[in-house]
């Protein structure tokens, strides 16, 4: 992993969306089904807050939610996990381990091989496609 980004506040504000802000600084969720499910192409979608690799187009699936989803990313120290008991629920939070960007969740019930499914908040990510 690279050297942790760390900024103030008011940085971060700077930097993102109204949106954007709220789901990866306050811990915010964006509404299923309202942001693009991106590219089918083969590439890499990214941390949006610092640019960090997260997860491969290839292991990216369609898990019905309204959210993309994927059952590994590149490198699992890459995403970060914290239990979170909001909304009177139990469940673990992933974040960007370089930045602590909010991402999404993670719940045992993806499919084959890690039978994980990571739901991450499409606005928290950039696509990359591979070179040509």
């Amino acid at each position: 992993m690279t050297d942790p980004i760390t900024k103030t506040d008011a940085e971060w504000r700077a930097q993102l969306s109204d949106l954007a802000y709220k789901v990866t600084r306050k811990h915010g969720t964006e509404r299923a089904f309202t942001h693009d499910n991106f590219p089918k192409d083969p590439g890499t979608f990214h941390c949006l807050c610092c640019g960090a690799p997260l997860f491969e187009q290839a292991t990216k699936f369609d898990s019905g939610t309204g959210w993309p989803s994927f059952y590994k990313p590149i490198d699992p120290d890459m995403v970060g996990e914290k239990e979170d008991r909001s909304f009177f629920m139990r469940r673990t939070e992933v974040h960007c381990a370089r930045c602590q960007a909010h991402l999404g969740h993670v719940f045992p019930d993806g499919p084959a091989p890690t039978g994980l499914r990571y739901c991450i908040n499409g606005v928290a990510l950039t696509f990359e496609p591979d070179a040509d």
